[in-house]
């Protein structure tokens, strides 16, 4: 049995192959998480809406820490994460699925561990490639089954919020080597790695970002873009969960943090 968590970026509140689950608020030592739980071809899937139920909590105020112990505690393994983001990279078009394989952190104000505390000590965890690569290939072999334009890679750029970037922003973050910016990869990410689990993100492209977009940016474009792209991240969702093949990828995601002997809750 696969224990599997899907993390609902924007636009994914209630995917449709996850009717009919069990709402269970969680307590972690960070606050509550909402958590719906069921199971689906015999694997426990978990399904967090990261910005809340209609859609109330702006990117730099999610509870990071206080959702991903959640997933730790309730067992899971794997954990699949949705994002909606703007593009740095013309070949990367509206509408576009990014299996990303690196991130580029310009986040300020946001608690980024589990160990800043005198009684849970110091950890340095690897973080040279974010996103576990048996994941991200379950991700893509899944994708390539479909008619959905995607990536294999990319690499996500994750900024503060809750504004929009300058356009000035955007050319430094792709001379930086960024091909898509949104504002919720971090810390959600490094979180995932330090309780060791294994993470991946797909995210799907709803504008180009700005100083390339024609147009000034607005969250009613990005909501009607995601509108456009739901039914094919439904598709990925379920496939994803259903997914039975052997993998080629290795990873030690769960044992991050072996050499401080292995997360604790």
């Amino acid at each position: 049995m696969r224990k599997i968590a899907i993390i609902g970026g924007t636009g994914i509140y209630s995917p449709e192959a996850l009717s009919g689950f069990e709402e269970k608020i969680v307590e972690t030592p960070y606050g509550s998480a909402l958590c719906n739980i069921g199971y689906i071809a015999g694997n426990q899937v978990i399904f967090i809406t990261r910005h809340g139920i209609g859609h109330k909590t702006a990117p730099h105020k999610v509870n990071y820490r206080a959702n991903i112990w959640a997933l730790k505690s309730l067992g899971t393994e794997e954990i699949f994460a949705t994002t909606a983001v703007g593009s740095l990279n013309p070949e990367m078009q509206a509408g576009h699925f990014v299996v990303c394989d690196n991130v580029l952190d310009f986040t300020k104000s946001r608690i980024n561990t589990f160990y800043d505390t005198p009684e849970r000590g110091v950890v340095h965890v690897d973080f040279s490639y974010p996103y576990c690569p048996m994941v991200r290939e379950k991700v893509i072999k899944c994708l390539e089954k479909t008619n959905i334009t995607f990536h294999k890679t990319g690499t996500y750029v994750c900024t503060e919020g809750p504004r929009f970037e300058s356009a000035a922003e955007i050319k430094m973050f792709a001379m930086l080597g960024g091909d898509v910016v949104g504002m919720t990869n971090m810390p959600e990410c490094i979180l995932a790695r330090e309780a060791e689990m294994c993470y991946s993100t797909c995210s799907i492209v709803t504008n180009m970002a700005a100083g390339i977009s024609p147009t000034p940016l607005s969250h009613a474009e990005v909501v009607e873009a995601m509108g456009k792209s739901i039914a094919n991240m439904n598709k990925l969702i379920e496939a994803f969960i259903n997914y039975n093949e052997p993998t080629e990828a290795t990873c030690n995601c769960h044992e991050a943090l072996k050499e401080f002997g292995g997360f604790k809750l």
